[in-house]
C-alpha cells in the first residue's frame, strides 16, 4: 500500500458532485492535490446546492462514505430548509457543525492529518476544526469563500445591534486561532486582516477557471439551436446561483424596457432560493426565458451562445464576496455588464472585460447593455481583454501553485518551490493566446 507523508482533512459543507459554487471548487482542489500524492479525506454534507434540495441518490442516507474526486468522503446529515431565511439558515449551518463533529474528532485522532482545511461558510464548523487540529497536532487552515456573518447583517437576515458586536468579536477571535486564513480576493484578504489576523497568516486563494474548457467559441452552437434561439436574436445571459445576494430583480426591470426590442432575449440559467420568485415575476415578460442549470460539459456552449453576460449584485455584498462566475464569463471571451462600485474587486476585474453600472441603478444598467448590444466591435474588444485577464489571473494550475507554495508542508508535497513554481513545465496556452490575438485583430479590421 502506498505511504503518504502529507494528509489533508477537508471540512466543507459543499463538495462534489455539486456543479456550482463552493462544492465545485473544493472538489477540483481535492483532485489537484490527489494528483500530487497528497492523501485526502473530506467531511461534508449530502449534495443539495444550488437547488436547496438533497440530490435523490443521497436522500435516504444518514451517515455514509464514498470515494470521490480523489478523496475518501464522509457525508454527514444536515437540515436543508426549502426556503432558507434567517433562523432556518442558521439551523442549516448549525446542523452540519453538530453532525460533522464526531466524524471530525474521529478522523483527527485516528488518521492524524497534517493539515485540517475548513471552508467558510459555515463559520460554525471552524471552532471544532481548530480544536481537532490542536488535538492531533495538525496545522489549521480556514478558507473564506463568503463572509457569511457580515453578509447576513447586510441582507437583513440578522438584525444589527449589540448582538452584531458580540458575533463579530467571536468571529474575529476564531479567525485569529488558525495558522492560515485565506480568501478569494485582495479586498477580502484585507477584510481578514481588519479582523485582527496577522499578515503572515493570511493568504489570497482566488477561485479559478479551466481556461481550456471555457474558451471563446462559436455563438451559433448546438445548445443555442436546441433552445430554439434564432441566429439574429441577441442574448443577454445570466448563469449561476439565484439567491438574495444577486439582486436579479434588476434584470427583470431592465427587460421590461426591452419588450419592444424583439431581437433581444434575456436568458436566465440556474437555480437557487429566489428562482421561483423570479420565475413568477418574469412570467409576463416575453423577452425573458429561464432554463435549468446546465451540466459542466455544456457550460462553454452556454457561455458562448450569449452576446453579453450579466452580473448583478447587491451593493452590500461587494466587499464580502467575489462572484466565481465572473472568471468563467471573462474566460469565455464574451463581454460582461456588472453592477458594482468603482473601488470594488468586482469592478476592478469586470471592467477589464466589460462595462460597470452602480448597484441598483436600473437606468445605468440598461444603458450599458444597450451600448454593448449596439457595438459589436466593442463587444469583441472587451471579450478579448477579458479573456486575457482570465488567463493571467485565474488559470487553475497557476492559482494552485501560487497558493500552495505559501504553505510549506503542501509546497513540499506538491513539488513547489517557495517562489510558487513547480518542478513540472508551465502549462501551454498557445492556442488560447492565439484566440485572443485573433479577436484583437478582428477589432482592428
Amino acid at each position: 500500500m502506498k505511504s503518504y507523508t502529507t494528509r489533508v482533512l477537508i471540512v466543507a459543507l459543499n463538495y462534489a458532485p455539486e456543479l456550482t459554487g463552493i462544492g465545485k471548487y473544493v472538489g477540483e482542489m481535492t483532485e489537484w492535490l490527489a494528483a500530487r500524492d497528497v492523501s485526502l479525506r473530506v467531511i461534508t454534507a449530502p449534495p443539495y446546492y444550488p437547488a436547496w434540495r438533497t440530490q435523490a441518490a443521497y436522500r435516504h442516507n444518514w451517515y455514509s462514505s464514498e470515494s470521490l474526486s480523489g478523496a475518501k468522503v464522509y457525508r454527514c446529515p444536515i437540515y436543508v430548509p426549502r426556503r432558507p431565511r434567517g433562523l432556518s439558515r442558521i439551523l442549516h449551518v448549525l446542523s452540519f457543525a453538530l453532525s460533522s463533529l464526531p466524524v471530525l474528532l474521529w478522523q483527527a485522532l485516528a488518521w492524524r492529518p497534517t493539515i485540517i482545511f475548513v471552508v467558510e461558510p459555515p463559520l460554525s464548523a471552524a471552532p471544532s476544526a481548530w480544536l481537532a487540529a490542536k488535538l492531533c497536532g495538525a496545522r489549521s487552515w480556514l478558507h473564506i469563500q463568503d463572509f457569511e456573518i457580515d453578509a447576513a447583517f447586510a441582507l437583513g437576515l440578522l438584525k444589527s445591534g449589540p448582538l452584531r458586536r458580540v458575533i463579530l468579536a467571536a468571529e474575529g477571535w476564531v479567525m485569529r486561532r488558525f495558522d492560515y486564513v485565506s480568501s478569494i480576493s485582495d479586498s477580502m484578504r484585507a477584510k481578514i486582516k481588519s479582523k485582527g489576523v496577522r499578515d503572515a497568516s493570511s493568504v489570497t486563494y482566488p477561485n479559478w477557471v479551466d481556461v481550456k474548457l471555457i474558451r471563446p467559441a462559436e455563438r451559433l452552437n448546438a445548445l443555442r439551436c436546441e433552445l430554439g434561439i434564432a441566429p439574429e436574436t441577441r442574448v443577454a445571459l445570466y448563469s449561476g446561483n439565484m439567491g438574495e445576494k444577486q439582486g436579479l430583480e434588476v434584470i427583470l426591470d431592465v427587460a421590461r424596457h426591452f419588450v419592444n426590442d424583439t431581437d433581444v432575449l434575456f436568458l436566465l440559467c440556474g437555480d437557487g432560493v429566489v428562482r421561483e420568485r423570479i420565475s413568477r415575476a418574469a412570467a409576463s415578460l416575453p423577452n425573458v426565458r429561464m432554463i435549468p442549470l446546465q451540466p459542466l460539459a455544456r457550460l462553454n456552449e452556454l457561455l458562448n451562445l450569449a452576446d453579453l453576460h450579466l452580473l448583478p449584485q447587491r451593493a452590500a455584498m461587494e466587499d464580502l464576496v467575489l462572484p466565481s462566475k465572473l472568471a468563467a464569463m471573462l474566460a469565455s471571451g464574451q463581454p460582461v455588464v456588472a453592477t458594482a462600485r468603482p473601488d470594488s474587486d468586482v469592478a476592478r476585474c469586470a471592467s477589464v472585460g466589460g462595462l460597470i453600472a452602480p448597484p441598483g441603478d436600473t437606468v445605468a444598467f440598461e444603458a450599458a447593455i444597450r451600448r454593448l448590444l449596439a457595438d459589436e466591435i466593442l463587444r469583441r474588444q472587451l471579450g478579448a481583454t477579458g479573456r486575457a485577464f482570465a488567463l493571467a489571473n485565474w488559470e487553475r494550475e497557476a492559482v494552485m501553485r501560487r497558493t500552495f507554495a505559501q504553505v510549506p508542508v503542501l509546497a513540499t508535497a506538491a513539488g513547489l518551490t517557495a517562489a510558487g513554481l513547480t518542478t513540472e513545465a508551465e502549462p501551454e496556452f498557445t492556442e488560447s493566446v492565439e484566440l485572443v490575438h485573433a479577436d484583437e485583430q478582428a477589432v482592428g479590421r
